[in-house]
Order: C-alpha cells, then sequence, then structure tokens
C-alpha cells in the first residue's frame, strides 16, 4: 500500500503506518461480516429450534441491516467530527452487547432485538476506515483498500459459512455468540492502540463546524453524482448482499435440495470466490485509474452480466446451485466500485456524511430485499404454487427490479455533461 502525499494534511500516512492501520480496521470487519454473514449459515438451526417461517428468517436476517441503517446518518456527522477511531470504538461497544443478548434470547422478538442492536454496533466497521483513508490515502490508493477491506468482508463471511458449521456441535449457536463477543472486544484493543487520533483540518472544523456550503446532508443529497449512483446501491448492491448474506442459502436448500451441510459448503464457495474477486479488485483498480477509466464506465459495462446470470438461475431451478450464485455475487461487485467513488466525489471534510450517507442506501436495500423476498416467497402461497417455484417466482421479481435500478442509473450517467464525449 503506498503512503499518501501530504496535499490535504499533516495525517497523510506512510506506508508502514497505513498498512497496520489498514489491518487493525480489517480485524474489526472481519468479525463484523461473520456476524453479518452467520444467519444464512445458522438458518436451518434456528429454523427448526424456533419454528421460524420464510417471512422471519427474511426480517431475522433484515433486522441487523434495518439497524444498520439506523445509524448511517449521525454517523457521518460524527465521522466527520470526531474522526474514525473514537466511533468506532463506541460503536463496538454495543456490538458486543448485541451479540451478548442474542446469546441469551429465548424468543423471536428477542432474537430480532439483539440483532438489530448488533446491525447498529457494527455500522462504523467499513465507514469509518474509509473515511479515514479519504484523508491518508491517495486516490488510488483509496480504490484498493476499499475492495481489500471488501475482501476482508468476504473472508468473513467465508468464516461464517463451513467453519461454523464445524464449531456448532461444540459450542451451539448461543456459544458462538459469546464467542463473537469477546473476539469484537479484543478487536477493539488493536484499534485504540494502533488508530491515529482525529486531527481537524482547519480551525472552523476544529470548533465543531464545517466549511459554509457543505453542512449537513442536504448538499450530499443534492449531489448529481450521489444521486445518479443511489438506485444502484439500493437494490443492486443492496440485493447481491441480502443474497450472500441469506437468500441463498434457503435457496440451496428448499430449491436445489442441498442438506444444510452441503449449504454450507456452498455458501463457503460463494463467499470464498467474492474474496477472490474482491482481491483481484484491488490489484486492477490502481491500474484502471491510472488509465481513465471510471468508476461509473465499469459499472455501466460490466452490471449487465450479473442479469444474465440471474436469469439462468430462474430458469435453472433446481439445476441452479451454489456456482450460479457465486457468478452472480461476483458479477455483481461491479457496483462496489460505487463507493469509494461516492466519497471522492465530494469534499474531503464530507467524507463520513458522504459515505453513511450512500451506505444508508446500500443498507436500506439490503433490508428491504431480504424482508421482501421473504415476503413475497410467503405472498406467492395465495397462486397454489410449490415452495421452490415461489422462490423462483421471488428471484425473477428482484431481477426485474434490477435491471430497472440499473437503467436508471445509465439514464443518469448518460445525460451528464461530458459523459457523451468520453
Amino acid at each position: 500500500m503506498t503512503s499518501a502525499p501530504t496535499h490535504a494534511s499533516g495525517d497523510a500516512l506512510g506506508t508502514r503506518a497505513a498498512v497496520i492501520v489498514f489491518l487493525t480496521f480489517a480485524i474489526a470487519y472481519f468479525f463484523s461480516a461473520l456476524v453479518r454473514a452467520i444467519t444464512a449459515t445458522l438458518s436451518p438451526t434456528l429454523s427448526l429450534e424456533l419454528d421460524l417461517n420464510a417471512g422471519d428468517l427474511g426480517l431475522l436476517a433484515g433486522g441487523y441491516f434495518l439497524g444498520f441503517a439506523m445509524t448511517q446518518l449521525p454517523l457521518g456527522n460524527w465521522l466527520d467530527r470526531h474522526g474514525p477511531r473514537k466511533v468506532i470504538l463506541a460503536f463496538l461497544a454495543v456490538a458486543v452487547v448485541g451479540c451478548m443478548a442474542f446469546a441469551l434470547a429465548t424468543s423471536f422478538s428477542g432474537l430480532l432485538a439483539a440483532r438489530v442492536l448488533t446491525g447498529m454496533g457494527v455500522s462504523a466497521c467499513l465507514m469509518a476506515p474509509l473515511t479515514g483513508f479519504r484523508r491518508w490515502l491517495t486516490p488510488a490508493t483509496q480504490l484498493r483498500a476499499n475492495s481489500w477491506m471488501l475482501m476482508t468482508g468476504s473472508l468473513g463471511m467465508v468464516a461464517a459459512t463451513l467453519p461454523v458449521q464445524w464449531l456448532m456441535p461444540y459450542t451451539g449457536w448461543r456459544g458462538m455468540f459469546w464467542m463473537l463477543a469477546g473476539l469484537i472486544a479484543l478487536s477493539m484493543v488493536g484499534i485504540a492502540l494502533m488508530v491515529p487520533r482525529w486531527r481537524q483540518e482547519t480551525p472552523a472544523l476544529a470548533e465543531g463546524q464545517q466549511p459554509s456550503g457543505t453542512r449537513g446532508y442536504g448538499f450530499i443529497w443534492r449531489n448529481p453524482y450521489f444521486r445518479q449512483m443511489l438506485p444502484i446501491g439500493f437494490v443492486n448492491y443492496g440485493g447481491m448482499v441480502a443474497v450472500q448474506t441469506l437468500w441463498a442459502g434457503p435457496w440451496m436448500v428448499k430449491v436445489a435440495g442441498y442438506t444444510p451441510q452441503q449449504a454450507a459448503a456452498g455458501l463457503f464457495g460463494i463467499n470464498l470466490s467474492m474474496l477472490c474477486t474482491f482481491w483481484l479488485w484491488g490489484l486492477v483498480n490502481p491500474h484502471l485509474a491510472r488509465r481513465g477509466l471510471k468508476p461509473e464506465q465499469l459499472i455501466a459495462w460490466g452490471l449487465p452480466s450479473s442479469f444474465v446470470v440471474l436469469t439462468a438461475i430462474v430458469w435453472l431451478g433446481a439445476g441452479a446451485g451454489w456456482e450460479l450464485w457465486a457468478l452472480f455475487c461476483v458479477t455483481s461487485t461491479f457496483v462496489s466500485l460505487s463507493q469509494p467513488a461516492v466519497a471522492l466525489a465530494l469534499p474531503p471534510e464530507a467524507a463520513g456524511r458522504a459515505l453513511s450517507a450512500y451506505n444508508l442506501a446500500i443498507f436500506g436495500g439490503v433490508f428491504g430485499v431480504q424482508w421482501g423476498i421473504g415476503l413475497l416467497i410467503e405472498a406467492l402461497t395465495v397462486f397454489g404454487w410449490s415452495e421452490p417455484v415461489r422462490y423462483r417466482g421471488a428471484i425473477a421479481f428482484f431481477g426485474v427490479c434490477c435491471v430497472f435500478a440499473y437503467l436508471a442509473f445509465w439514464r443518469a450517467w448518460r445525460a451528464r455533461p461530458g459523459v457523451q464525449a468520453s
């Protein structure tokens, strides 16, 4: 990882410091991703033990993202004012309490409340480092760091599959969450020791104010580039995460006929594919940036491939196993380029708010897609369809939404000045 120049402030990090800070944040993000994805692996166990239906599963998994989304707007303000270190430590303390509450819960409502609390607690685990990277690293290196943070998240999701399945006979799902509470607490120690304190860029900022014209969230919501990225952030990015963290697992069991152990192995393959993809994005992003290829161009050219894969999944039904779901997630990663691009399109002093506002759209989408697919699967019983057919119908409707969101992005992108010439 290269060091950032000192054009913005004296906060730029050298190579060694940047690597240490990245790894420290990455450990916390690893555990947050593990907590996020673990419901897909535990869904057969939780369904059996608590008699949960598809709608309950969707709400339980989506509860995490609901809590996540609830914190995003205040989180952005706090990141810009107080910096990544203070904010992430406060939030992770809430995540520890949430994991402990999940381990102690005895009802669905208790699990849901704990899940929302956990989502709130880990909601700074990606936004905090990305806010810091906006000031500490060069633009090209920010794209690499973002991809490799997402790679770390995929590693956490890999850990939430077969490793969790292997540990379950020894710890049970409650013991698993006690372990996670302890590991997240340990990651807080590393952040407290290794992440630098936040230094304000101007005297006005030091007094808790923002420069004129960049106060609050209004100027972010009005920014044309931000609004251009909103549809694909909500539907396509949110949908990719919703599938990866929940619905790929039940599909493999209910439609493709996998056993819970085979489904866990399939989720392992999906998340390992995502890990490798984000690693490759991290390698090539600086080279693409130097060649003048913009994130929105790559999204426009690459994202439609995910629609082709989703069509094949619906068409094949029981013949669509984990390999096709992995291909869908991999081809959807083009949309991940939108996140650092949004941060770079707005002033550095507003990075926390820009990232958090966009993250609100993404995780609002995750919650909506996760719960919406579950509700649609239940609602389609009105036609007398079998469960596998209802799953296919729900995924087909999701695919149509993805196409319309992409078309809205395409229209806004092509209408921007200078795009036709490029």
